[in-house]
């Protein structure tokens, strides 16, 4: 049964869509047969697309010490239609900070505590000047989830 791996991320800038793709090369990495990726940018992202996904990777900024408003705006516009029907949804955060993520990481492990979603790995905090060691950790993030997935221990 083919599994669905949704990538919701905001991607402002140069930096933050390497993170992206990055992140996308690792789930086509794993070589998985059984799981379909998909990136949309959280204000095209709608709760059907959440209902549809078996796993979800979540890539913001920080902005003011708080998560990126297009990120929030998502999580206002999907939170209750995916309440009851997405509990236990294994999801994967990874934030991009220039200060330390803290605030970021915080209000979104608020949210998704609401909605009852595990986190399937660490929260992947990339923060400070840019490094390109972010985009390997991208990579990895999306080859462990979508490895997971596909064995089903995510």
């Amino acid at each position: 049964m083919l599994k669905k791996l949704l990538i919701i991320a905001h991607q402002p800038s140069t930096n933050t869509q390497a993170m992206v793709d990055a992140c996308l090369k690792g789930t086509l990495s794993a070589e998985t047969s059984d799981v379909a990726v998909s990136v949309v940018a959280p204000l095209e992202c709608s709760p059907e697309q959440v209902l549809e996904a078996d796993a979800v990777i979540i890539i913001t900024t920080e902005n003011l010490g708080y998560m990126a408003g297009a990120t929030k705006d998502w999580f206002d516009r999907v939170y209750y239609p995916v309440l009851e029907l997405k509990q236990g949804l294994p999801f994967a955060l990874v934030i991009r900070a220039g200060l330390d993520g803290t605030g970021t990481k915080r209000s979104i492990a608020s949210i998704c505590t609401g909605l009852h979603w595990n986190l399937a790995q660490p929260v992947l905090v990339c923060k400070g000047q840019w490094q390109p060691a972010f985009t390997d950790q991208c990579f990895e993030l999306g080859q462990y989830m979508a490895a997971g997935l596909d064995l089903g221990i995510v």
